[in-house]
């Protein structure tokens, strides 16, 4: 079970690296005004949420403690992201606090599921 909870755990990391780095891509647009979800970050978020669901399930049934609250608190920030990302996903642009909010939201997500133990 270890073996599968780890996999997880890397196709998790996998996950918020392409949040993460298709918010990166789009720093530099993002001070020009012209920042855009790319299809990365949607699919890194999705990634995010299919394989964390999934750890919390392979986490209880191989009767490992799981911190509800940090997880139903990294849930809600995700669910958030990927909402946002989801609804402005076909626009040509979008407005820079809203992509600043996406990407500081990731990465307190990160700091969360880092620092919280």
């Amino acid at each position: 079970m270890d073996v599968l909870i780890n996999v997880f755990v890397a196709l998790h990391i996998i996950g918020i690296a392409s949040l993460l780095g298709g918010f990166l891509t789009q720093v530099k647009a993002m001070g020009a005004g012209t920042a855009r979800f790319v299809p990365a970050m949607l699919h890194g978020a999705l990634t995010m949420l299919v394989t964390g669901v999934a750890l919390v399930g392979l986490n209880q049934a191989d009767d490992n403690s799981v911190n509800t609250a940090k997880i139903g608190l990294k849930l809600a920030v995700l669910v958030v992201v990927l909402g946002l990302v989801y609804v402005k996903r076909d626009d040509e642009k979008v407005e820079k606090a809203l992509f600043g909010a996406v990407g500081g939201l990731t990465v307190a997500n990160i700091f969360i599921a880092t620092l919280w133990t």
